[in-house]
């Protein structure tokens, strides 16, 4: 059981530089839930998946493995578009042997109570963890059926990089938008702040996306992945 507010993160891909910016701001706050995709994408993957093992090994983090942190651990690149791909294969080569190992070891689901409400947090879906989107404009019936699938008040979720707060017959499915990567047309990190009364905030807030980019190109990785961090697409 939880008694303070909880910080709500995810999809940080190797984006150091706005996974720093997101920390300052909710460095005070306890304990913090990380819906997954600490790699992929971005150039700093070491920096990131040390940052966070240091604060899960203190007790402060919670995580689930994401799935371009299951394809860079297992090798499991199929189903990804060729810019992905081309990252993924690249942070393979960089990382270290014991931050692979640390990627294999996250869990696919994690859970927690906070005030009077249950929470189940995974990456993707209960239907599919690791790959399924559940985006904002899904009609109601889609989330209706996600959350059958679950014992908990509510669902966590990451993966679409779009911030939300869906409302199902007295359950929510939330999703705290992308650290690293957000895809809603705002180039800002997104973090979310969950209260002991249930209530859910949103944030945003800037980082240095020039040097973040600067990074990818320096890298050798695709331009397009650096460009889109400009356009929080």
């Amino acid at each position: 059981m939880i008694s303070m507010p909880i910080a709500l993160i995810s999809d940080i891909h190797s984006n150091y530089e706005a996974l720093r910016a997101v920390w300052k701001e909710i460095k005070d706050i306890e304990k913090v839930a990380c819906m997954g995709d600490l790699v992929g994408y971005g150039a700093s993957p070491n920096e990131v998946v040390e940052f966070i093992k240091r604060e899960m090994e203190k007790g402060k983090v919670l995580c689930v493995r994401g799935n371009h942190d299951n394809a860079v651990a297992f090798g499991a690149d199929w189903g990804f578009n060729p810019y992905a791909r081309y990252a993924i294969r690249w942070q393979q080569r960089v990382l270290t042997v014991e931050n692979l190992e640390f990627l294999r070891r996250l869990p696919v689901r994690q859970f927690f109570k906070l005030g009077n409400r249950s929470y189940h947090v995974i990456h993707g879906s209960p239907r599919a963890p690791l790959d399924e989107y559940l985006f904002p404009w899904l009609p109601d019936s889609e989330f209706e059926d996600c959350l059958r699938y679950i014992r908990e008040d509510d669902l966590i979720v990451g993966h679409t990089h779009v911030p939300m707060l869906k409302e199902i017959k007295g359950r929510r499915v939330i999703n705290p938008g992308s650290v690293g990567q957000p895809r809603d047309g705002d180039w800002r990190a997104s973090y979310a702040i969950l209260y002991e009364n249930g209530k859910i905030e949103f944030f945003r807030v800037e980082y240095d996306v020039e040097k973040a980019a600067e990074k990818i190109l320096k890298a050798g990785l695709p331009e397009f992945l650096a460009l889109r961090l400009f356009e929080g697409l």
